[in-house]
């Protein structure tokens, strides 16, 4: 299109519409260009909030948009500067995610899966040409231009983005996306374009199986997969894939960034530039049903990881949901992946640390602490997060006595109504443990939604709805008396932390440590941490999500007689 016309004001040659999404500091809306009737979407950034470090990253940002310009990549058109907000219009995408599009196909191959790929290639490859690293490659950031069949997959989201030159590698801070991020960047080695390559074999990985190389609760662990290089191809669902897609791959996952194919030769590669003769064209539905698993778990992370944040006691201004602070999202969306940054560590002219972009502080050994200045990640999914959640909470609660939870919450709320909110959260808490203590299932039907999810070890990682997985465990409330009467079970709650989402939402996280007595007579015990979601509707509480991580001493379920039949 023509070059926009110079003027001094966004509304002199735009008229804004509806809003299409609301991020921490910004807004998005449609608008319409008054000289052409196109349409597009403005966000919309409120300066008044942004600190200087903002401003020079949302300068970056309007600036490395400004020389990308390829069908695949979401294209900015306009930047307007105004004294109390910052126009950013950009091409209005319109067909969603590329991987909800997916699961909505009647029919996926993995030809579909090179097509795919091949344009996500196509769109880093201009991005490297012009000396751009995008640093955060991964499905919430690859969108469909409309929903029209065929439409173009494009590249968004360029708020971690960076310029470097020629084949430079450096260390230019340690963000990014976990399952996603390179050996290199997990060593704090020099890196570059090669991290973007990484990120594309992890989600070709994905677009021909459904899930993801490299998964682990645990986040060190995670880690520990990635910076080995360590994924195969497991039977049956790969049975069915082409020797040349797990050979790009391999040339993909290479943990060696030196030896790592470029894009260029990427799409040189014969299953993408001869995909008709080599791509198997076979219907993969395996593939699509896992996939739509992988998504349920993606949406649900971000209000976990807030949960898990906030049992650190970071302050709400630090969780970033579906946005950076310097407003880069196109696409906003509480569905959205949380991405955080921590860019290396900056002094003042006063000798300050300057921590406006620190978010997470994690050490050498991706373990979480308070926030001092060293980098910050985020979760791409919510085992990774809540597999490094700890007991570690400074804050002071009570414990259950008598099969009652008592919790003291403890410190400055904002205000009186913000704790009378965290009290209900705790008292309706209280009220499902006892129902779980007691088997009284239609006590606990009456707290949760009858549509609840929930992530349990005895799943496998996979996404429960319904609550037909919990009647199980109440039907056989017999088997539960007998044991506790007879060897006795003793269930104590541990550190309840509550986190607002808003005004009909929140969080609770806490530990649940169990003791009993063995075949053999012996005392044992074993915990885990658990996370519950709630939503208030028509003024009443609901659980409307939970999860539970796997035990430290075992993977028995706390409703489950084998936990204490050992």
């Amino acid at each position: 299109m023509a070059a926009p016309l110079v003027c001094t004001r966004f509304s002199d040659n735009y008229e804004l519409k509806e809003e299409l999404g609301k991020g921490a500091f910004s807004v998005v809306r449609k608008c319409i260009q008054k000289h052409t009737g196109l349409e597009f979407a403005a966000k919309i950034i409120n300066t008044k909030k942004l600190s200087a470090r903002d401003f020079q990253k949302l300068e970056r940002e309007a600036r490395i948009c400004r020389k990308l310009q390829h069908p695949n990549i979401v294209r900015l058109h306009d930047s307007i500067q105004e004294e109390l907000f910052h126009y950013l219009v950009f091409d209005l995408v319109t067909g969603g995610e590329l991987f909800e599009d997916i699961v909505a196909r009647e029919f996926y191959s993995e030809a579909d899966a090179s097509h795919c790929i091949q344009q996500i290639l196509e769109s880093v490859n201009h991005c490297h040409t012009n000396g751009v690293v995008h640093r955060d490659l991964k499905p919430e950031n690859l969108l469909l231009a409309s929903k029209v069949k065929g439409a173009a997959v494009k590249l968004a989201d360029f708020g971690l983005a960076i310029e470097v030159q020629g084949e430079q590698q450096a260390w230019f801070g340690f963000a990014g996306t976990p399952g996603y991020l390179s050996p290199e960047v997990l060593k704090k080695e020099p890196y570059g374009k090669p991290v973007d390559i990484w990120a594309c074999g992890v989600i070709l990985y994905i677009l021909l199986v459904g899930y993801p190389p490299f998964w682990d609760e645990d986040q060190h662990r995670l880690y520990a997969q990635i910076k080995a290089g360590a994924y195969d191809y497991p039977s049956p669902e790969w049975d069915t894939v082409t020797p040349d897609a797990k050979n790009l791959i391999n040339q993909m996952l290479t943990v060696n960034p030196a030896k790592r194919v470029t894009a260029s030769d990427a799409l040189k590669h014969p299953w993408i530039c001869y995909r008709e003769k080599v791509a198997s064209a076979v219907h993969r539905q395996e593939t699509v049903d896992c996939l739509k698993k992988f998504n349920a778990r993606r949406k649900l992370k971000g209000a976990i990881l807030t949960t898990m944040l906030a049992t650190r006691n970071f302050s709400s201004r630090s969780i970033v949901t579906n946005k950076k602070g310097d407003g880069s999202q196109v696409k906003e969306s509480t569905e959205s992946n949380t991405t955080l940054e921590d860019d290396d560590v900056r002094e003042d002219k006063k000798g300050t640390v300057d921590r406006s972009s620190t978010v997470i502080a994690k050490d050498a050994e991706g373990n979480v602490g308070t926030p001092p200045p060293s980098p910050a990640l985020s979760s791409s999914s919510v085992g990774s997060v809540l597999g490094c959640f700890k007991s570690s909470s400074s804050t002071s609660f009570g414990s259950k006595t008598n099969n009652k939870l008592s919790i003291v919450v403890t410190g400055n709320p904002q205000n009186v109504l913000a704790q009378a909110r965290k009290q209900e959260i705790v008292k309706i808490t209280e009220q499902l443990i006892e129902s779980i203590n007691n088997a009284d299932f239609e006590g606990y039907t009456k707290i949760c939604d009858p549509h609840m999810t929930a992530f349990e070890p005895e799943a496998l990682g996979n996404l429960l709805e319904g609550m037909e997985f919990h009647k199980f465990y109440f039907d056989h409330e017999s088997v539960l008396t007998v044991l506790g009467k007879n060897r006795g079970i003793n269930t104590t709650v541990l550190n309840p932390t509550v986190h607002l989402l808003g005004d009909d939402a929140a969080c609770i996280a806490y530990i649940i440590l169990v003791q009993y007595i063995d075949k053999q007579g012996v005392p044992r015990s074993h915990q885990y941490e658990e996370t519950r979601v709630w939503h208030r509707r028509d003024n009443k509480w609901q659980n409307v999500h939970s999860h539970r991580s796997a035990s430290v001493a075992s993977t028995s379920s706390v409703f489950s007689p084998s936990a204490i039949n050992k």
